[in-house]
Order: structure tokens, then sequence, then C-alpha cells
């Protein structure tokens, strides 16, 4: 009887904690459990965001203020959790501060650099490569049907001076150096899937080094060459009615004996020099930002005046971001440089083409500066005009000997 007592009174004690942990119930679901525990992010979290979707954090930051006395250095958990610290770091709330006064220097975590890094590897190798490949095709096909533009009335016992010793060192300037922009930027951009295999990776190093050099040097090149090109023939590129005539018949290039008016540039030239002034200019603006990490963030600002123009519309109604870490400034630089650069040249090498190959008599104009007289009158009849005009008031200047 006495054990039996005592064992009645170790149940009286021990049944009433077990019905409350019975109480308690099952583990609450993922959404009440990330609640319950300060909203810390659950494994669905990490994988959406590794996919690139969106995270909802509001819960989050909510049950992160409320949490914040038991997180506080002398609360019940006696210091700041190592998972709230990261997750503060992860989106760019933690309040930190750095020996250095570099802007990128607080900035631990960035999110952006996975996105930025399918994108070049993806889409931009991809899409790049197929336009420059694209555009070789297009005048294979067009030569093929089109054949060499020649000068119908043959070449002549004369010439005329089409550009100057200066204008011919200018536009020099610029051509090799964007080419040689180009070569490096490709050897950077696709060296690892094109030269790697070929040559391994001992042999491609120094050849990356180097490109990354000479690419870094030559810009400069480049952006003097722009500034002269644009002042010496900025007047004469100057959009007027002949150019409209100029258009509507393709400039002649499609049909045999079709010679549209044109002054010393006609329309398809005057789109060149204006694709290469603009887009130059955005190349050389991304290119030095990248030159000069952090100093001249550009996108943040853009993408304000985006909004308050409201293109944003075309962003399918959702305003372009205007608070951006220096790390997102940078990789948003860098693939603008490129996307930019992939069009240059897509253009430049049409130029190329009907400067070169695609067009007799058209590559003296800047290799000897001195033109066929027939090819002029074909190709720029108004311009002729003008200079013999010219030549004919010089000579009656002149006085009689």
């Amino acid at each position: 009887m006495r054990l039996f007592a005592i064992l009645l009174i170790l149940a009286a004690f021990v049944l009433p904690g077990q019905t409350f942990a019975q109480e308690g119930g099952t583990p609450p679901p993922d959404d009440a459990a990330r609640a319950a525990t300060g909203g810390a992010q659950t494994r669905d979290d990490i994988m959406r965001r590794q996919r690139g979707e969106e995270v909802e954090t509001r819960e989050r930051d909510s049950a992160s203020d409320a949490a914040a006395a038991i997180r506080a250095q002398l609360g019940t958990r006696g210091s700041t959790s190592d998972s709230e610290l990261w997750e503060k770091l992860r989106y760019g709330k933690a309040n930190v501060t750095a020996s250095n006064g570099s802007p990128a220097s607080t900035v631990l975590i960035q999110d952006s650099g996975m996105a930025w890094f399918n994108f070049r590897e993806g889409p931009l190798r991809t899409y790049g490569g197929y336009l420059l490949l694209g555009m070789f095709g297009l005048l294979a096909v067009f030569y093929l049907f089109r054949g060499k533009i020649r000068i119908e009335h043959g070449r002549s016992d004369q010439t005329i001076l089409r550009f100057n010793l200066l204008e011919r060192a200018g536009h020099w300037l610029l051509a090799v150096s964007f080419i040689v922009l180009g070569i490096t930027g490709l050897i950077t951009l696709f060296g690892r899937v094109w030269l790697i295999p070929w040559l391994g990776k001992e042999s491609f190093a120094p050849i990356a080094a180097l490109s990354k050099w000479v690419h870094n040097w030559i810009a400069w090149a480049f952006i003097a060459a722009l500034a002269i090109v644009f002042l010496m023939w900025v007047l004469r590129n100057i959009p007027n009615r002949h150019d409209l005539v100029w258009l509507a018949k393709g400039g002649g290039l499609f049909s045999k004996g079709v010679h549209p008016p044109a002054k010393k540039f006609n329309a398809g030239q005057k789109i060149v020099f204006w694709s290469v002034i603009v887009l130059g200019a955005s190349i050389s603006a991304s290119g030095l930002s990248l030159l000069m990490p952090f100093e001249f963030p550009m996108f943040a600002k853009t993408f304000d005046a985006l909004n308050y123009l409201g293109f944003y519309h075309f962003n399918g109604g959702e305003k372009f971001p205007t608070v951006l870490t220096p790390h997102a400034e940078m990789q948003l630089a860098s693939l603008w440089h490129a996307i930019v650069s992939f069009i240059l040249m897509a253009i430049i090498i049409a130029h190329i083409y009907l400067g070169s190959v695609g067009m007799e008599g058209a590559f003296d104009a800047m290799g000897k500066g001195q033109v066929d007289l027939n090819w002029a009158r074909e190709h720029h009849n108004l311009w002729v005009e003008e200079e013999e005009a010219k030549s004919a008031q010089r000579a009656a200047a002149t006085p009689a000997e």
C-alpha cells in the first residue's frame, strides 16, 4: 500500500506536464516557424533567391524588430545572433563601419553578382556573338547578289581632294583604336570559351593580361580621336533635305545606275557618324567608370531621370531602382559597355565593308585622300559642284600674269 501511494503521488506531478506538452501541438508551418524564430529565412527562401525570384522580407523585418530586445547585447540570448547579423548584411541593413573611405568598403554581401555573371556568360555572349556573325552573313549575302559596286562610268584621269591629312589622321586614329579595343574586348569576353580550349590556360593567361592592359590604355586614344572627329565633321553631318531622297532610294546601293544627290557626306555616312559619336561617347563614359571603380556611378541618377520622364512604363510599369550598391553600379556599367560595343561593332563592320571591298574607289578617300572624279560625281555630286565652284572663284580671283 505504501508503494502504491508513492506511485500515485509521482503520477500527479508527471502527467500534467505531459498533457501540457501535448497541448503544444505539432510543429508550426513554415511561415509560423519563421515568425516564431525571429523571422529567420527558410530553406525555401534560399532556393527562391538562388533562382532569382523575389523573397518576401516584410514579415522577417517586423519579426526582427520585435525580437530586438532579446537579441541585444545583454538580452536573454546573451548576444546578437549570427544568423540575424548575416541577414542584415545581406540586405544592406547592418550598420557597418570601415577603416578606409572606399564607397564599397561597407558592402560585405551583395546578391546582384550572380545575376551579372549569368547575364554576361549567357545572353550577352550568345546574342552579342550572333549579332556580329549575323552582320558578316548579311554582308556576304549582299555581296553575292549585288557584287562590288563599280564606278559606272569607269575611272577617269582626274582626281579630287576628298580628305586632307588631318582628317585622315583623325579617322585612322579612331578606326585603329576602336578595332584594337574590339579585339581585346572580345578576348576578355570570349577567351574562356574560345581560346582556353584551343591554347590552354597557361598560354591564354598572358594573352588575357596583355589584352586588359592594352584595352585600358588604348581607350584614351579612342576618346581623343572621338573628340577630334566630332569637331572636324559635325557641321558636315547635319541632316538636310537631300538625305531623305538618298534614304528613299537606298543610296543606290541596291540598284545599278541609281545615284541620289549628296553633299560631302550622304545620309548613310551621317548615320554612321552619329552612331559613332553617340554610341562611342556612351562606351567612353561607361569605360571611364570601369577604369576608375566606384568613382563615377552612372545608373542610379540615370534611372531616376528615366522614372521622372515616364520611361518606367516600358519596364512593365515598374520603376527603375534609384538606390544601387557600388558593386551594382559597376556591374551595370560593365554590361552596358559590352552591349553598346557590340552594336557599334556591327555598324562599323558594315562601314568597313562599303569602304573597302564593297565599293570600287571608296578606300582611296581615306587611303590617299584623293578620289576619282567620276566616283565623286556618282556618289557626292553636290559636293563636287561646290568644290568646282570654289576652284572657279579662286581662279577668277587670281590676277593674270
